[in-house]
């Protein structure tokens, strides 16, 4: 009934008509009875562009997370700790939006952020020698971390 809608408002205007498509009645037997519904039937063709099949090629993220995952020697070990990390950011998410909703709150935890980004900014950005000694802090940290020496 759409369709021919569209069909008839589209004539006035000098415009094409939609295509038709065939349109199928599908049976369903449930346990309970027949339902009805229907179900518009298509045609999908697919074809290679260059002609070399099925074959794509695999990202280098993809390649790298592959090698990474095949060189871990305990994967049960890796994946609770990832699927704990999932449960705490959806946790952290919660407690979001849990104080969100207070009528007071969101406002004073914005002012707070903003004075602190202010007072690390004039602290650790302003003068050169305060940015060469964060940036000395950065380094050494990262380098603690991953057990680099460059």
């Amino acid at each position: 009934m759409a369709a021919t809608t569209c069909r008839l408002a589209a004539a006035p205007l000098g415009l094409a008509p939609l295509p038709r498509r065939p349109t199928t009645v599908a049976f369903a037997v449930a346990a309970t009875g027949v339902k009805y519904g229907i179900r518009a039937s298509r045609s999908v063709v697919i074809r290679a562009a260059d002609g070399t099949g099925g074959e794509t090629e695999v990202p280098e993220i993809v390649k790298a997370a592959q090698d990474a995952w095949a060189k871990v020697e305990d994967k049960y070990a890796v994946t609770a700790i990832g699927v704990a990390a999932l449960v705490g950011l959806w946790t952290a998410i919660g407690a979001i939006k849990a104080i969100d909703r207070l009528p007071l709150l969101p406002g004073v935890l914005e002012l707070v952020g903003i004075g602190y980004t202010g007072w690390f900014t004039y602290r650790n950005l302003i003068f050169q020698p305060d940015r060469e000694a964060l940036v000395s802090k950065i380094k050494s940290t990262y380098n603690e971390i991953t057990g680099s020496s460059s």
